[in-house]
C-alpha cells in the first residue's frame, strides 16, 4: 500500500574518493560529507560504498575522525565492520571495539555482518544482536545479500522479528534487491513496531520509499542533492517526484548491473563528471567499469539538469 505525503528519512553511504595512486582524497571526502548533510541526508561512512571491508584499521579510524570534524557534532552513521573468515565464530569483543570507536566519534553504529554472525542458527543470531544491545544504546542492523559481499546473509522473518524486539535496534538496512522481501518486512514492521526503520538498500527499486521504507543507499552518493529534492516532492504530494525518481532509477540500473560491487567505480565516474571529486579511481581490489560508461553517465547527468523541477 502506498503511503503518500510521508516524510522520508534518507541516509546516504559516502563514497571514499581516491587519487590515482590509491591515496584517499580527504578534501573531496570532507566536501561530500558536508554536501550530503547540507542536503538533509544523514551521511553513512565506512559502509560498502566506502570500501569498508577493503580498508585497513588506520584508514577506517581516519574516516571517522574526518567525518566528526567535518560535521562538528552533526549526526552520522558508520559501519561497525569485523573482518573474519568462513568458519570463524561470533566475536562480540571485536564488534564492541568497533562500536566503541564509532560512538567515541559521535556516530551511530551500523552492525555489518560477518561470517561469525551469519553462520549461526536463527536463535544465536538474534542473541548476538541482543549482546550488542547490552553494550550499545542505539544501533542499526544490516542484511546484506551475497551479491554485495560473501559474508552477507538475508535473514528470514523470524530473525527480522527478533531484531524488531530489541529496543536499541532503531532499524535495519535491507539489501536483498528484492521488492517482495522488503514488502514482507514493511508489513511485519507496521504490525509489530511502527517506529522501526526499514532502510531500503535496493538500488534497483528506490521507489520503495512510496511503500513506507526509508533508505540507506549507495546510489544516493551520486546525487544527495537530487535525492533530497525527490524526497521533498513526495512529502509535498508533488507529481514531479515520479519523473525525478525515474531518472535516478535509470542511473541505478546502469550503476548496479553485474558485477554489482563495480557501482563504486560508477559513483566515482559520476562524481568526477559533476566536478565533486578529482579522479574516478576506484579501489585496487574493487571491480571497475569501462571508460565507455562515462558518456552514458554524462547523458544521464544532462537529463537530470533539464528537469523542470531542477531548472530553477
Amino acid at each position: 500500500m502506498l503511503k503518500p505525503r510521508r516524510t522520508i528519512t534518507g541516509m546516504s553511504a559516502i563514497l571514499l574518493p581516491l587519487f590515482e595512486d590509491g591515496a584517499v582524497d580527504w578534501d573531496s571526502f570532507r566536501a561530500h560529507v558536508r554536501r550530503t548533510a547540507d542536503a538533509g541526508l544523514t551521511p553513512a561512512v565506512n559502509m560498502d560504498t566506502g570500501y569498508v571491508n577493503l580498508l585497513d584499521e588506520t584508514t577506517r579510524r581516519q574516516v571517522l575522525a574526518q567525518t566528526q570534524d567535518t560535521l562538528g557534532g552533526g549526526a552520522f552513521v558508520a559501519g561497525a565492520f569485523v573482518g573474519d573468515r568462513p568458519g570463524d565464530g561470533w566475536n562480540l569483543d571485536a564488534y564492541r571495539t568497533q562500536i566503541d570507536l564509532i560512538q567515541a566519534h559521535g556516530g551511530t553504529p551500523v552492525i555489518f555482518q560477518s561470517y561469525g554472525l551469519t553462520q549461526q542458527d536463527n536463535a544465536a543470531i538474534v542473541d548476538a544482536y541482543a549482546q550488542v544491545a547490552r553494550h550499545c544504546p542505539r544501533f542499526i542492523g544490516f542484511e546484506l545479500g551475497t551479491m554485495f559481499a560473501p559474508f552477507g546473509k538475508i535473514y528470514d522473518l523470524e530473525v527480522y522479528a527478533g531484531l524488531m524486539d530489541i529496543p536499541q535496534c532503531l532499524g535495519a538496512k535491507h539489501s536483498s534487491l528484492s521488492r517482495v522481501l522488503e514488502w514482507e518486512r514493511l508489513e511485519l514492521r507496521d504490525g509489530r513496531r511502527p517506529d522501526f526503520m526499514v532502510l531500503t538498500g535496493n538500488d534497483l527499486a528506490i521507489d520503495m520509499v512510496m511503500y513506507g521504507s526509508d533508505y540507506l543507499l549507495g546510489l544516493s552518493t551520486f546525487a544527495p542533492d537530487l535525492f533530497a529534492q525527490r524526497d521533498a516532492l513526495w512529502a509535498d504530494g508533488d507529481p514531479g517526484f515520479y519523473e525525478l525518481n525515474d531518472l535516478l532509477q535509470y542511473l541505478g540500473f546502469l550503476a548496479f548491473r553485474a558485477p554489482v560491487p563495480a557501482y563504486k567505480h560508477s559513483a566515482a565516474q559520476f562524481l568526477k563528471l559533476r566536478g565533486w571529486i578529482t579522479t574516478d579511481t576506484t579501489h585496487a581490489r574493487s571491480p571497475g567499469r569501462p571508460e565507455s560508461d562515462v558518456a552514458i553517465l554524462r547523458d544521464i547527468a544532462g537529463r537530470l539538469t533539464v528537469l523542470p523541477e531542477l531548472a530553477s
